[in-house]
């Protein structure tokens, strides 16, 4: 079955747009099958998962600020987060010895447990969802996409400079 694509056919020319929209497709199927199968299959949901990924690199755990930058989230999505797992019993909460104000979130032997199933489920479908696709032509596209990641990087730097210069000549 093909999935159709947003302006199919009508960006003939514009060829970084037409593999842009084509990234963006793809990345936001997996993403809705990977929501759905956590749902229907283990009561949980991707943001859930990526907690108790990130808690498994880090076997003695992080603070809720690391666990946050790490995620790319707010302080007060990673703390209702954190208090839904706590009451799971998959993570676990501490302050440090040294400041009574922060916090230390790891994984219980529980929640060790539950993120192996879990990502073994995880890496099934991720392999599934790219059964269509040969050994080399992932390691293309992979190469391909660092290409692309270093792209958007200089861009980035060159916008933070152009930043920095306009508030300079601001002054």
């Amino acid at each position: 079955m093909a999935i159709r694509e947003k302006h199919d056919g009508q960006l003939a020319g514009r060829m970084d747009v037409r593999v842009w929209l084509r990234l963006l497709s793809c990345s936001t199927i997996i993403e809705k099958r990977l929501r759905r199968r956590f749902a229907d299959q283990y009561d949980t949901t991707l943001p859930r998962f990526d907690v108790l990924a990130t808690l498994e690199r880090h076997a003695g755990g992080v603070t809720m600020g690391e666990l946050s930058r790490a995620l790319l989230v707010s302080n007060g999505n990673v703390t209702a987060l954190v208090r839904q797992l706590e009451g799971q019993g998959l993570v676990s909460t501490r302050s440090p010895d040294d400041d009574r104000r922060s916090s230390i979130v790891a994984l219980t032997e529980q929640g060790r447990a539950h993120f192996a199933e879990l990502a073994a489920a995880h890496h099934g479908w991720i392999k599934a969802m790219f059964a269509g696709v040969s050994g080399a032509d992932l390691r293309t596209l992979y190469g391909l996409l660092a290409t692309l990641k270093a792209s958007i990087a200089d861009e980035a730097i060159e916008d933070a400079e152009a930043a920095g210069a306009g508030g300079r000549e601001r002054e």
